[in-house]
């Protein structure tokens, strides 16, 4: 029998795209953006923008922790800015927050969910001293 070698190219967009929604979209649009045309526009589709959960999940499939410094870096500087308005729904973590709404503008972000955070560090977010920095932040994400 012959060894049949496929390559991610000889697949059609469709059968890609399906087996792409198997991973997390944070995994597709780290190693996959920039890598050429066909799959640039492919990880730009709304199917892998539109919600982004920015926390390395672990193998356990129940727990989370704050994405990777150098990672981080790359969706700072690349990935948000380019795909900003098409993202509907962010999930963060404490941690990395501050550095992701304020890589770029966000203006169709409609849901922000806060992922391990004690109500104590939740309530502190939202004191008196910091509604500035928030509304700074909002302003900044598309809200006015």
């Amino acid at each position: 029998m012959q060894h049949l070698f496929i390559q991610l190219d000889d697949l059609s967009d469709e059968i890609l795209i399906h087996i792409l929604k198997k991973l997390y979209n944070v995994e597709v649009l780290y190693s996959l953006m920039g890598v050429n045309q066909r799959l640039n526009r492919i990880v730009h589709d709304t199917i892998f923008t539109r919600d982004l959960c920015l926390l390395e999940c672990l193998p356990d499939n129940k727990t989370s922790s704050p994405l990777s410094d150098p990672i981080l870096d790359r969706f700072c500087s690349k990935i948000l800015p380019e795909i900003g308005h098409r993202i509907k729904t962010l999930y963060l973590e404490r941690t990395s927050m501050e550095r992701i709404l304020s890589a770029t503008n966000y203006p169709n972000l409609n849901n922000l969910s806060l992922c391990h955070i004690d109500s104590e560090v939740a309530m502190s977010l939202f004191d008196e001293n910091k509604m500035i920095y928030f509304e700074h932040i909002i302003n900044r994400i598309g809200y006015s």
